[in-house]
């Protein structure tokens, strides 16, 4: 009984401390944010000011190598008062100035982040996207560093299409959260290459495979074996979504679409429901991905009946990114905002 007792009690604790490990880093990450919020808006004031300085009362550039010296001579406990990075002030504060909806989506980002957008997404529109979108997905500053090198603002703006290529974190069913497109460039594959080719190689490189599909996803392995009757079938890769608490397969494949793949990939998403999932998990769910698809074999293939399969192209390549951006200039209705 007393074995019970302390039993119920070790429970309890672990629940206690659990709340608590909650509840102090929910706090931890609100002032992180508090700080990061008023040391944008500092740097945004001495931007604002040095611009005055500078463009309006024309003090000269010498002026802000004096400013640098004093500011780190009176506050030598602060870091970022180098005569570099004021002048990086400036231009934050001299890019948004005439933009005032977008001054406050800036200070809702770190320094870091705000320095790659201002020195890596040219127009105004591209910027606004850069910073909307690194908002909405909480992006890390390397992940945002990999969509712009991947050029999402460019295919974004040429296709038109909000869910074809930036996820919806927010959604509460996984599914809308999967994208129907990825790049894949970081794998370095060669033309010619077969399924087990592409299985390795995201394998190899799954820390940049992790920042194409988010930060949730836990590997669970490759060609995982799933025993069905007397027949052993194997699962291309196999991963844990945390957040939303389900295991996910994914298949590859290196041609177009077949109508018969939803039918295996249902297999395997019962199998696993049956004899890997625990029960308080949520139900398994199925990415396809395919180098090409046609919609509407998509959409009869999958059909209402398969709500938790999805099929997404990839792409190995992209096109570089001078090429992109001129063919998006040449549109004529591409305008500096958003639409």
């Amino acid at each position: 009984m007393a074995e019970k007792r302390n039993l119920i009690k070790k429970n309890d604790y672990k629940k206690f401390l659990g709340r608590l490990k909650d509840e102090i880093i929910t706090a931890q990450q609100k002032a992180y944010r508090t700080v990061n919020r008023q040391l944008v808006e500092l740097y945004l004031s001495i931007g604002e000011g040095i611009y005055e300085k500078v463009e309006v009362s024309k003090w000269g550039q010498g002026i802000v190598e004096t400013l640098s010296q004093d500011l780190q001579r009176e506050f030598p406990d602060m870091k970022g008062f180098s005569k570099e990075n004021l002048w990086r002030m400036k231009k934050l504060y001299e890019s948004y100035r005439s933009y005032p909806k977008l001054s406050p989506l800036v200070t809702e980002l770190s320094w870091s982040h705000n320095l790659v957008i201002l020195f890596q997404a040219e127009s105004t529109g591209e910027k606004e996207f850069y910073l909307k979108t690194c908002i909405n997905e909480r992006w890390s500053r390397r992940e945002l560093e990999r969509q712009i090198n991947a050029s999402l603002y460019e295919r974004f703006m040429l296709s038109r299409r909000t869910d074809k290529l930036v996820p919806h974190s927010k959604e509460k069913n996984l599914m809308t959260h999967l994208k129907v497109e990825y790049i894949f460039n970081f794998l370095g594959l060669k033309d010619g290459f077969a399924e087990h080719d592409l299985r390795r190689a995201i394998v190899t490189n799954l820390k940049e495979f992790f920042l194409e599909f988010g930060s949730h996803l836990a590997f669970v392995g490759e060609e995982y074996k799933i025993t069905v009757g007397n027949e052993d079938y194997n699962v291309d890769l196999l991963f844990y979504h945390r957040q939303y608490r389900c295991l996910v397969t994914i298949e590859l494949k290196i041609g177009r679409f077949k109508p018969e793949y939803a039918g295996k990939m249902r297999f395997y998403l019962n199998a696993l429901d049956e004899k890997l999932k625990l029960d308080e998990e949520n139900p398994s769910v199925g990415l396809i991905l395919c180098k090409s698809k046609d919609e509407e074999v998509v959409r009869i293939a999958i059909s209402k009946a398969l709500a938790s399969v999805k099929v997404a192209t990839y792409k190995t390549k992209i096109i570089d990114r001078k090429l992109l951006k001129n063919k998006l200039h040449s549109l004529p209705w591409v305008g500096e905002g958003m639409q």
